[in-house]
């Protein structure tokens, strides 16, 4: 659980790491019954006792950048899954290391030795045949010991049906299953496998080959030279900012050009020119063909680890991203979700990006405050959302009355009111008066007298032509916002 190795993650306190779903968690949570990738209001409610952190994958795999240099230190080629996952190619390191044994060994010593006292920093190494057995005979390996599997079969029929939860994108498939009375992975794979392709279609087809001990058959494809994108820069690149953004760049480039021949990546390989001549390189894979929001967070992720740990002296002088284990297939769609239209949006949204910059498009998230314009916080798309800066769940009394406003302007804006006795009764909109037709208000809002800040009131104002939010503040009269 690479999560829990986070720096402000202290050694005395259970900690529950989160997104959607738990991603780490300490042995006092997980004995009070959470498991990994439980949904997160599950493991909540199960230890309200934990310290909840959100995850951040972004500092996760910038940490892990230097265990993944120990492991390619030993043996290169190293494939990195996700931070914290990795996998290694063992056919020809195990000739010159003498065995299996003593590489995972070497391995573990290597890495224990790397992450010695921090919390969390377990080297788990599990061998067998195929990343999806071997992923999970690490995951079942006691510490400082591999688990080398030598009946690959027999073991991943002992497995529960929940080792599939990532394969198959949820526990849709995997509820299904136990519904049947299906239990573990021994139990599906002696199903006939043309019945589940033609009730589950490509899901469980995919599900019966893992659960066979077959990962997902790959046909050589020829890779033609012009697949593979490239940058140069007269200029090296050293801001995080321009690194972004050549690198979601050339993650669209590269999957626009492989969309037109209707395939996608399962691996990339990422290599960067460094200014002083040095250059590097690093594996990627995915269970699932890369879409563009996979891809620009990886090439950014790993870019991101090289300029902040130094390992691209004087910048960055070229980028280049490489595709293999190409496929014309993806993860079957949901049955109750529109997936389709979701990955349609990312690509629009990572072109406009690539061509608008990182800046231009913007992610909104919810958080706490009483005006509309403080309860929304923005980050930039596709990347980690900004902390909140209020907590959404706090009471906030004298929240702004729904409903909520259709626009909100960055700064509230002076406008004119006309008053009679009290009450609002027109409204200046450019070079017209608009009678107030019906209001409501005032609502009392006390400003911090600390930070200099006024008392106000907000009164919402309805015309033939709009409904407007307005707050009126020692005499003058500012549009908070304007409603449908």
């Amino acid at each position: 659980m690479w999560s829990l190795t986070r720096p402000d993650a202290l050694s005395d306190e259970p900690v529950l790491i989160v997104d959607d779903r738990v991603t780490g968690a300490t042995r006092e949570v997980l004995e009070a019954g959470v498991s990994l990738g439980m949904l997160r209001r599950e493991a909540e409610a199960l230890a309200p006792f934990a310290r909840v952190m959100v995850r951040d994958l972004g500092e996760e795999a910038l940490r892990f950048e230097e265990v993944a240099g120990v492991i390619e230190a030993l043996v290169p080629r190293v494939e990195v899954v996700a931070p914290g996952l990795v996998f290694v190619p063992l056919s020809g390191a195990v000739r010159f290391y003498g065995g299996e044994e003593p590489l995972a060994v070497r391995i573990i010593e290597e890495l224990e030795g790397l992450m010695n006292g921090r919390r969390g920093g377990e080297a788990l190494v599990g061998i067998a045949d195929g990343p999806f057995a071997a992923r999970w005979a690490a995951a079942t390996a006691d510490r400082g010991t591999p688990h080398i599997v030598d009946d690959t079969i027999w073991f991943l029929s002992t497995l529960d049906l929940s080792a599939l939860r990532e394969a198959m994108g949820g526990d849709e498939m995997i509820d299904t299953f136990r519904w049947l009375g299906i239990v573990t992975l021994g139990d599906l794979s002696r199903l006939p496998r043309e019945t589940l392709a033609s009730r589950f279609g490509n899901h469980g087809l995919v599900a019966h080959r893992l659960a066979s001990g077959e990962d997902r058959h790959v046909e050589p494809r020829e890779i033609p030279p012009h697949f593979e994108v490239s940058m140069t820069f007269e200029d090296p690149l050293v801001s995080l900012d321009s690194v972004a953004f050549a690198g979601r760049t050339l993650s669209e480039r590269l999957l626009k050009k492989l969309r037109a021949s209707g395939v996608a990546p399962h691996t990339v390989v990422i290599r960067v020119e460094a200014g002083d001549g040095s250059s590097r390189e690093r594996v990627w894979r995915s269970i699932d063909p890369f879409t563009e929001k996979d891809l620009s967070d990886r090439v950014w992720w790993q870019l991101r680890a090289w300029v902040e740990t130094a390992g691209v002296p004087r910048g960055i002088a070229g980028i280049g991203i490489e595709p293999h284990d190409l496929s014309g297939g993806g993860r079957q769609l949901g049955l109750l979700s529109d997936e389709s239209s979701i990955l349609d949006a990312e690509r629009a949204l990572a072109r406009a990006q690539a061509l608008l910059g990182p800046d231009q498009v913007l992610q909104a998230r919810i958080q706490g405050g009483r005006m509309p314009g403080e309860r929304v916080s923005w980050s930039r798309w596709g990347e980690q959302p900004a902390k909140e800066e209020r907590d959404p769940a706090a009471p906030w009394p004298g929240t702004t009355p729904g409903p909520a406003p259709a626009l909100v302007p960055p700064d509230v804006k002076p406008i004119e009111v006309d008053w009679d006795a009290g009450m609002p009764t027109r409204v200046r909109l450019g070079s017209r008066w608009e009678p107030v037709l019906t209001w409501s208000g005032p609502w009392r809002l006390l400003g911090r007298w600390w930070a200099g800040e006024q008392d106000a009131d907000r009164y919402q104002l309805v015309t033939s032509v709009g409904a407007f939010l307005c707050v009126v503040s020692d005499g003058r009269a500012y549009l908070a916002g304007v409603y449908d």
